[in-house]
C-alpha cells in the first residue's frame, strides 16, 4: 500500500534540509500560525500546542497527507525567549542567557489528516551558553542576524560559537526538527525511510 503524501508544515529552510536527510519525498506548506504563547502556558505546553496547530493549519489543503508540525520555545528560569524579531531584543536575550543553561524545548506533531490521528512528542535540549562579552554578542548579531530564531541562537550557523555545551536526546532538535522522534512517529503510521 502506498503511503500518504508527506507534508512539512513549515517554511524554514533548516527544517526542510533536516527532513530531506530521511530520503522521503515531501512537500512544504506555510502554516501561518500565530506563535504567541498563551497566558500561563508552560514552554513545553506551548511548543506542543503550536506544533499541533501548525499541522492542523494545513490539513484542509492536504486532506490525504501525513503532516509534520514543529515548534520550539526557549526558556530560562521560567522566562520564555521567543523569536526576538529586532536587534535590541536579540541583544537583551543573549545578554540574559550568557553563561547560563537554557532549555530549548521542541514540540513535534505528526497528523494523519484522513483520520485526524495525532502523534506528538516533546524533545528538550539543554544549551549552556558561553559567558560572552557585549562585543561578542554584537559581532554575532551583525554577522548572523538571527531575528527569527527562538532565543536568538542559530546553532546551525555562527550561533554554534555562542554555545559551550549541548545536552539532549536528539542533535537535530536544537535546529528545530527532532528527526529521532519523527522517525518514531512515522513508524506509528507505517512509514520508514528504511522500508524497501
Amino acid at each position: 500500500m502506498k503511503p500518504p503524501p508527506l507534508i512539512l508544515a513549515s517554511t524554514s529552510t533548516y527544517r526542510r534540509e533536516l527532513l530531506a536527510r530521511l530520503g522521503l519525498p515531501f512537500a512544504t506548506a506555510n502554516p501561518a500560525v500565530d506563535e504567541t504563547m498563551l497566558p500561563d502556558e508552560s514552554p513545553e505546553d506551548g511548543a506542543l500546542r503550536l506544533s499541533q496547530a501548525k499541522a492542523r493549519a494545513v490539513a484542509d489543503a492536504h486532506p490525504s497527507a501525513l503532516i509534520i508540525g514543529s515548534d520550539q520555545v526557549a526558556c530560562l528560569d521560567g522566562r520564555i525567549f521567543g523569536k526576538p524579531l529586532t536587534h535590541p531584543n536579540a541583544v537583551r536575550q543573549l545578554q540574559a542567557m550568557r553563561g547560563r543553561q537554557v532549555n530549548f524545548f521542541t514540540g513535534i506533531c505528526l497528523l494523519h489528516a484522513p483520520s485526524g490521528r495525532v502523534h506528538c512528542r516533546g524533545v528538550p535540549t539543554l544549551v549552556t551558553f558561553r559567558d560572552l562579552s557585549d562585543a561578542e554578542i554584537e559581532r554575532y548579531l551583525q554577522l548572523e542576524q538571527p531575528y527569527s530564531c527562538a532565543g536568538s541562537a542559530r546553532s546551525e550557523g555562527l550561533g554554534i560559537a555562542l554555545i559551550a555545551r549541548i545536552d539532549g536526546p536528539d542533535p537535530n532538535a536544537l535546529i528545530g526538527l527532532p528527526l529521532i522522534a519523527l522517525c518514531d512517529l512515522l513508524r506509528r503510521e507505517n512509514v520508514s525511510p528504511l522500508q524497501p
